[in-house]
């Protein structure tokens, strides 16, 4: 995929002439914040980034989402950071959307064009710095690493979305398909962060029920997604997140392709 296969917010305000009504919602099971709401006035920033400002997605709250956070960061030139991560227990990805920044991991340095992503463990030694000339942008999911006795942390590794080869949803001839970064069956994982992607017509046939959460940036495309009981029409840029037991389907009307970013914990026991 080239960089312009992957939505970059922009900032900026909307006009004054621009009507207020929006597909944002807030529900007891599903919220929907569409691309525009991403603006200057909805920006954070962190300390211990420079020339940094970001958009927190998510972020567990009581009674819905529980497991992760996810930001939209937005790095100027010469701006990142040498402390980026506060809590030593939180794992992450980080997936680059626009320019290029400069990860250095354990001492090696690694550039992330669009498409870069990297899996993080909890205590890896990190760093993110822009050094190019334009802003670069990536998404930041984090998650607090659940330790199993008898298996060990996962690995830290970069890759890139272009190396990896999509696999086809059983009965889709491709209609369906999803980028794995990690093996499923490496249950050293608590969390998969994938990219799912339909050809125009594709679909989830049925309404998916599962204790997973899900967070979900659309990249690329439009559709319309099945939340609880409600059809959502959602394009590029668009962030959904879906509390456990969510009933989803969607379907991909074109005319390009519909793409989006996924999150998801996996392989643990229930908390009780």
């Amino acid at each position: 995929m080239n960089q312009s296969s992957y939505h970059v917010p922009a900032g900026g305000l909307p006009p004054q002439t621009a009507l207020t009504t929006d597909r944002a919602r807030f529900t007891e099971a599903y919220a929907v914040i569409p691309a525009r709401t991403l603006s200057d006035i909805t920006a954070s920033y962190l300390p211990t980034w420079a020339r940094t400002r970001l958009w927190v997605l998510a972020r567990p709250l009581s009674g819905f989402t529980e497991t992760f956070s996810q930001y939209v960061v937005e790095v100027a030139p010469g701006g990142g950071s040498d402390a980026p991560e506060a809590d030593r227990a939180a794992e992450a990805v980080l997936f680059v959307v626009a320019g290029t920044l400069v990860l250095t991991l354990d001492g090696e340095q690694h550039e992330l064009a669009p498409g870069g992503y990297a899996y993080l463990p909890p205590g890896a030694r990190w760093s993110l710095h822009n050094r190019g000339a334009g802003p670069g942008t990536f998404h930041w999911i984090r998650k607090r690493y659940e330790r199993v006795d008898g298996l060990d942390v996962p690995d830290a590794f970069v890759t890139r979305e272009q190396d990896v080869t999509p696999i086809d949803m059983p009965g889709t001839d491709g209609a369906w398909s999803t980028t794995r970064f990690v093996d499923v069956a490496d249950l050293r994982h608590d969390m998969h962060v994938n990219i799912v992607t339909f050809e125009p017509g594709g679909a989830i046939p049925f309404p998916e029920m599962h204790v997973m959460e899900h967070g979900l940036y659309v990249l690329e495309g439009k559709a319309v997604y099945l939340l609880n009981q409600d059809w959502v029409e959602v394009e590029a840029g668009d962030f959904m997140w879906l509390r456990a037991f969510c009933p989803q389907a969607c379907y991909a009307g074109g005319p390009g392709l519909f793409r989006y970013l996924l999150y998801k914990d996996v392989n643990r026991h229930v908390g009780l």
